[in-house]
């Protein structure tokens, strides 16, 4: 029976646990499944896997913004979801861990943009350093849920805060992205996914990103140095799910 373990590993700590995977004989293949694959790539890719295993792993796969790379022994299966796209599908003899050690190891370029009504830390990372950022607040009131004439007002009392708030975080992060936005490989947004909408229709600077976005950071907490230096480490982390024969 093969009992299952999900896990999430920093940088340094993944690329210490592909070496273990290089030092075992016991993988006899590796299969890249890259970003978008279709279920038929996917099903594909997952020959020779037991077939008690594959519904999930076809789901963790699918369900992968940056696709997927699964070693295969024979009592030791390994799932690991990387932090940035994979490009193209391929095969391998062995544990071949050369081309995810080859994400970990380039001191990459990305900016990250976490903002929430009244908030925002905004950063440009070169590796895990951050070399440049700006945190702040902006007042926006809360929603009013009375009725009548006063909660109209507030309504649009509120939408100008939003809009002074969401022009001011566009100067900022116009500031602190533009000397590296020929560099940066990618950018993360985080924090609210409606004040990232807001904030993505109103600052036309950030147009020159898409296709270089990362899925989001939805459940940091409220933006701040802490929180900017948080979702660096999650940026550069790696989901793994294994399964091992479980000793009878």
């Amino acid at each position: 029976m093969l009992a299952a373990r999900d896990f999430v590993l920093t940088r340094h700590k993944m690329l210490a646990y592909l070496a273990t995977i290089a030092a075992d004989a016991s993988f006899a293949a590796t299969r890249h499944i890259p970003a978008g694959a279709l279920l038929p790539q996917v099903h594909d890719s997952l020959r020779g896997t037991p077939e008690v295993l594959i519904p999930e792993i076809t789901e963790r796969v699918v369900g992968s913004s940056t696709g997927a790379v699964l070693f295969r022994g024979g009592s030791r299966i390994c799932l690991v979801l990387p932090p940035f796209p994979i490009a193209q599908a391929a095969s391998e003899a062995g544990g071949d861990i050369a081309s995810l050690c080859a994400q970990l190891t380039p001191e990459r370029t990305i900016g990250v943009v976490l903002i929430r009504l009244g908030a925002y830390a905004i950063g440009l990372c070169h590796g895990e350093d951050i070399v440049n950022s700006k945190v702040g607040t902006g007042l926006v009131h809360g929603r009013h849920r009375q009725g009548g004439s006063s909660s109209h007002r507030f309504v649009r009392h509120r939408e100008k805060q939003i809009e002074y708030f969401l022009t001011r975080v566009c100067g900022h992060t116009r500031e602190i992205l533009e000397p590296g936005a020929r560099d940066t490989e990618y950018l993360v947004y985080g924090g609210s996914n409606t004040a990232i909408l807001l904030l993505q229709k109103q600052c036309h600077f950030l147009e020159q990103f898409r296709g270089r976005e990362l899925s989001p950071l939805l459940t940091l907490h409220e933006p701040r140095r802490a929180t900017l230096s948080e979702a660096i480490g999650r940026i550069w982390s790696s989901r793994v799910i294994e399964w091992r024969e479980e000793n009878k």
